[in-house]
């Protein structure tokens, strides 16, 4: 995994899908300040990359042997990815809302979900995982067995490692954001001097920004 992880880390940085400024950072809602911006909607516009995150996805599942019968996309950004995986390993797939819709069935799951069937999520970012085990919570509530979650990229905060591990489900990234810093630094999208206080922002994202000196 260390290779795919620095490939991937490298994948993400050349499209611009990540790009990092910690010396004028980003600005969230849920967080005052951010040196890191991810999008891997992006890889959507690169047929051959986003081929690679297929070929790697496809590898951590044979060679990890594992059993599922469904694909589950989270809306909206892991559905494309989801359908691209299910299509190359011609399993059924499936879409998770993050809410039921006002109209209609009411449907949080769309596509077909039987009692019993192993299903393995797949996530484009993971930061709190909010989502993803919301995802895992409602394929369970339809009867499904959820195991795995398989994603792109995770900012590796403490709050999902403890979300994944409360929720009974292995979160497998394919890249993360230690191993992103450091391919960052020694390819020069970042300045060496700036590598450790950009390391410092997933441990404590909410006061990260006061602590740099940026409020």
């Amino acid at each position: 995994m260390d290779e795919i992880a620095k490939d991937v880390a490298n994948l993400l940085l050349e499209i611009k899908a990540v790009t990092l400024s910690p010396e004028k950072p980003y600005r969230f809602v849920s967080i005052p300040f951010s040196p890191i911006y991810c999008d891997n909607r992006l890889i959507m516009s690169y047929p051959e990359k986003r081929k690679k995150i297929i070929d790697y996805f496809v590898d951590v599942i044979r060679e990890r042997g594992i059993d599922f019968d469904v694909v589950a996309g989270i809306a909206s950004s892991g559905i494309p990815h989801a359908a691209w995986l299910a299509e190359r390993l011609g399993k059924p797939m499936i879409y998770i809302r993050k809410g039921s819709k006002d109209h209609g069935k009411g449907n949080v799951i769309e596509g077909k979900l039987e009692k019993g069937q192993k299903v393995i999520i797949i996530e484009d970012l993971i930061s709190t995982g909010g989502s993803s085990i919301n995802g895992v919570e409602s394929v369970r509530d339809r009867g499904g067995i959820v195991e795995k979650c398989l994603a792109i990229f995770t900012y590796e905060m403490e709050k999902a490692k403890d979300n994944f591990s409360d929720a009974g489900c292995e979160l497998i990234s394919l890249s993360n954001f230690s191993t992103l810093i450091d391919v960052a630094s020694n390819n020069n999208y970042i300045k060496t001097e700036d590598k450790d206080k950009v390391l410092e922002w997933n441990k404590d994202p909410q006061n990260w920004g006061k602590k740099m000196g940026f409020e």
